[in-house]
């Protein structure tokens, strides 16, 4: 890596970018140079055009070429035209104050506007990010934005989770034109450093999901962030099951071993098509089936987990998860939640369709 990219790497490490709603000011930038550039060789061309009407002092025949004409416009447009090149006949004279001047105000303009803009969207930029830190609480930071990282948020959206209320950390480019095609804010940097998670706002973040491709710096993230929020919720991605109790020890709440999942979905596909093909299902976000978790409702205090019009899977009781067959669950209470297996079309974090005007069973 040559000094030149460690440098910009440097300057680029923890810079917060917000997603744009509107277009890019380099593309308004770009959209008024090709304007300022069309003015310019309008004007070139009529001079160049009423060539006759014009003298050029410094000519002894007062013929004025192209390049004369190019020479006048750029005098002309920027005012600092000396005197040399000057319109000699009515009819020049009457274009110069009909057309000419007029253009050379709209360059002006243009020259000045784009400036004013520039600096505006810098202040207005940096506004908009001092008001996002100020109100960023509770929320969702995301440590990769790659193939796990992209299906993360997408599952956080789909069950409810504000846009605006995640926050991507990843040092590519790549990544965070990704993320803020996805309308996602992203913090570019390292997730190891403590200043480039500091200004993802990990200190008061509710969840974190780091999916990093490497063990080592998913095991290091993990330290940081915990050293940072002892009270966040740190779910880690671990590519190999013999890290997954590094991660754990590091601070990690849940660790997810991708290489097992995969290894395991894979062997039952071969052992079991369909069986294969209904666990896909289940991990496959808005089509048939959906795995969710959800409030136990008034009414279904005291039954079993099996007559419940959702099938139930498991019972979330004082923390603790128990199967639906446990004896522990086998009447539920005020206060579980409710683990279960539904139509991908209903809301998965919602009671079933006719039962959302019951009460929650919390408990007293």
């Amino acid at each position: 890596m040559s000094d030149e990219e460690s440098a910009q790497r440097g300057r680029a490490r923890g810079r917060v970018a917000l997603p744009e709603r509107y277009r890019s000011p380099w593309w308004h930038l770009a959209r008024r140079v090709l304007v300022g550039v069309a003015i310019f060789v309008a004007v070139v061309l009529l001079v160049y055009i009423q060539r006759d009407g014009y003298q050029d002092a410094n000519d002894p025949a007062g013929t004025v070429s192209f390049l004369d004409s190019f020479y006048y416009a750029a005098t002309t447009l920027s005012t600092t035209g000396f005197g040399d090149i000057a319109p000699a006949t009515d009819a020049a004279r009457l274009l110069n104050a009909l057309v000419v001047t007029p253009l050379r105000i709209a360059f002006l303009i243009l020259l000045i506007t784009t400036t004013m803009e520039v600096l505006a969207f810098r202040r207005r930029d940096v506004f908009r990010i001092a008001r996002w830190r100020k109100h960023m609480s509770n929320h969702v930071v995301v440590v990769g934005y790659g193939t796990k990282g992209r299906s993360a948020v997408e599952t956080l959206l789909s069950n409810g989770q504000e846009r605006d209320r995640i926050v991507i950390v990843d040092p590519s480019t790549a990544a965070l034109q990704d993320a803020h095609a996805d309308g996602l804010a992203v913090v570019t940097g390292d997730a190891t450093r403590r200043d480039v998670l500091h200004r993802a706002g990990v200190e008061t973040a509710d969840q974190v999901i780091i999916t990093t491709d490497r063990d080592d710096s998913n095991v290091l993230a993990t330290l940081t962030v915990r050293q940072l929020n002892p009270g966040a919720w740190i779910v880690a991605a671990a590519r190999e099951q013999e890290n997954a109790p590094l991660m754990k020890q590091s601070g990690a709440n849940s660790v997810i071993t991708s290489s097992d999942a995969v290894g395991r979905l894979l062997g039952l596909s071969s052992m079991s098509p369909t069986l294969g093909s209904v666990m896909e299902d289940l991990l496959t976000y808005g089509e048939g089936l959906e795995v969710a978790e959800r409030g136990l409702l008034v009414n279904e205090v005291g039954k079993q987990p099996q007559q419940l019009a959702d099938q139930v899977i498991a019972v979330v009781r004082d923390e603790k998860v128990f199967r639906y067959f446990d004896p522990v669950v086998t009447q539920l209470a005020r206060g579980d939640r409710l683990v279960v297996v539904r139509p991908a079309k209903e809301l998965p974090w919602a009671p079933r369709p006719g039962t959302h005007d019951e009460d929650l069973a919390y408990d007293s």
